[in-house]
């Protein structure tokens, strides 16, 4: 009778786990062409609609204009990424439009995205809770061999977009993933931010400590992965991931730092000398630049980042910043300003001075976004407080989004930039080097 109770224990257990391992649902995408809300213009306009997509299907067509879903408004570019980001297949999904001036509603049940797939490589789709209760979507790739291997988390960006490399997704950042997942011979584990991807939450109200609870409990499960040896795990992080990768490799004795495009200062120096830069590319005198910074861009940001208040509470406190604030009422680059609030006050510099383990550091040489004091400052650090094993490179003609410009107004501007795989095979032997493999790819 006893080992027949625990046999039901077990079983209990096993189920309990499967059904959690399996709690995300999937993304979807529209499978059309949608113009996202304009400036006082709500709505989202539909361009081009595949013949056999979801919402042909239901009857929308071509300029039909999109004004809610299961019950948000479509009114801006944040409500519609909201939106976009929401969608899961399978789910009944609500959504009203206008067409001809008149309200048309319809039930639309969209279609699983494709999950991507790796030769010689196996796929994990898996999932971790935080410890503020937001269940994300982390994805491992594993080369099909016996045993614990060496391995690589990737913490990425500011943005909330996506680490999935899934069919049909182009761009050099997803190039770099993918050649990191393929390239390197080693186990990769990604982490999707809170509401992108599969997983559950608002990227758009994901805060930086709710980002950061998230790539921790990530590790922590990774870790405990049969196949991955814990003490050959390298952390590469890019841009804002760049600057939690010593932070991630001091809190989980992991082996290495991997740092692509990063900064050192607070946040408040980072953006100041951000907006100098773009006061230059638009042709602004030396002069113009001091007064510009004085009497409009220190206030802005210092009202934001060191008094803690809303863009818009600052520019209702002071009308003259309006016309230099570029970010919407209560959010920077799609985040929320608590996310740059707490960034300001979190000691990410600090934790360079702690880093014990090996640091790689790539900077693009034409990245404006990030300044190459920063990355010489990490290493003067690194130098004082007695570390040997350091590397910064700084990669000819890289901006920050790993592309090759012939200067960095170039970039800033948005014209067409190259690929240059040597960046990735940079990264990829920095991570096998440091956990004792030999390189695989040409530089």
């Amino acid at each position: 009778m006893k080992y027949c109770s625990l046999f039901i224990t077990l079983l209990l257990l096993s189920i309990s786990n499967s059904i959690q391992a399996q709690q995300l649902g999937r993304r979807s995408s529209w499978e059309a062409k949608i113009q996202g809300p304009q400036t006082d213009n709500p709505g989202a306009k539909i361009l081009e609609i595949e013949d056999d997509g979801p919402l042909a299907k239901s009857g929308f067509l071509v300029n039909d204009l999109i004004i809610e879903v299961d019950g948000i408004a479509a009114n801006s570019d944040e409500k519609w990424t909201e939106i976009s980001y929401g969608l899961r297949a399978k789910v009944p999904t609500q959504i009203k439009a206008i067409r001809n001036q008149k309200l048309i509603e319809k039930e639309v049940t969209f279609n699983p995205m494709e999950r991507e797939i790796h030769k010689n490589l196996d796929t994990y789709y898996e999932e971790v809770t935080s410890s503020h209760g937001i269940t994300q979507r982390i994805i491992i790739t594993k080369p099909k061999k016996q045993g614990k291997q060496p391995a690589v988390v990737l913490i990425g960006g500011l943005s909330c977009s996506s680490i999935e490399t899934y069919p049909g997704r182009k761009g050099n950042w997803v190039q770099t993933i993918k050649d990191l997942v393929e390239k390197s011979g080693m186990v990769v584990m990604r982490i999707e931010k809170p509401g992108v991807g599969d997983s559950d939450g608002d990227c758009s109200q994901s805060d930086f400590v709710t980002d950061l609870a998230g790539y921790r409990a990530a590790i922590k499960h990774f870790k405990t992965k049969p196949y991955v040896n814990p003490s050959k795990i390298v952390v590469y992080g890019s841009s804002m991931g760049s600057a939690l990768a010593p932070l991630l490799a001091n809190e989980f004795d992991l082996a290495g730092v991997i740092s692509d495009g990063t900064f050192f200062k607070t946040w408040f120096e980072h953006m100041l000398e951000i907006e100098r830069r773009l006061l230059q590319f638009k042709g602004n005198s030396e002069s113009e630049i001091v007064d510009k910074m004085n009497k409009y861009y220190i206030p802005l940001y210092y009202g934001m980042l060191i008094q803690k208040k809303t863009y818009q509470e600052v520019v209702d406190e002071q009308p003259a910043l309006a016309n230099y604030n570029y970010h919407s009422a209560a959010h920077m680059y799609g985040r929320p300003v608590a996310y740059y609030q707490q960034l300001q006050d979190f000691d990410l510099a600090g934790q360079w001075e702690k880093v014990k383990v090996p640091v790689r550091i790539l900077r693009g040489s034409n990245d404006w976004i990030m300044s190459s004091f920063d990355n010489q400052m990490i290493i003067d650090v690194l130098k004082r407080n007695g570390h040997k094993d350091h590397i910064l490179y700084e990669y000819p003609g890289l901006d920050h989004w790993n592309t090759i410009h012939e200067n960095p107004k170039n970039s800033f501007e948005g014209k067409p930039g190259k690929w240059d795989e040597g960046t990735i095979n940079l990264i990829v032997n920095w991570a096998r080097e440091i956990v004792g493999l030999a390189p695989t790819v040409s530089p």
